[in-house]
């Protein structure tokens, strides 16, 4: 089976942000993009989801290299000063690579 390398780019933010993270991934070339709701805990704190500001999201992004890598530094730039973020980039191999340029 022919696999074509591409990047998975995962951000998990406070919910307040699906909107701007959104535009800004389409903006800056992510094809597409997936958002599921979440809960979890860490250093900061744990997000339980149980009132409107307390939410997380998940958003998966499958692009170039150089598309995740600017949305990453985006974010980096963008939002990390002021709100809750994690994110991490991994290796993703695709089937349909047109879909994920």
């Amino acid at each position: 089976m022919d696999t074509h390398p591409r990047k998975l780019l995962v951000i998990i933010a406070e919910a307040a942000l699906e909107k701007a993270l959104v535009a800004d991934a389409r903006r800056l070339g992510a094809q597409g993009y997936t958002v599921h709701d979440v809960r979890g805990g860490g250093r900061g704190g744990t997000r339980e989801g149980d009132w409107e500001a307390d939410r997380s999201v998940e958003m998966k992004i499958i692009a170039t290299e150089a598309v995740a890598e600017a949305i990453a530094r985006h974010v980096l730039a963008t939002y990390c000063a002021d709100y809750s973020v994690t994110m991490f980039i991994a290796d993703a191999q695709v089937l349909r690579p047109e879909k994920f340029s």
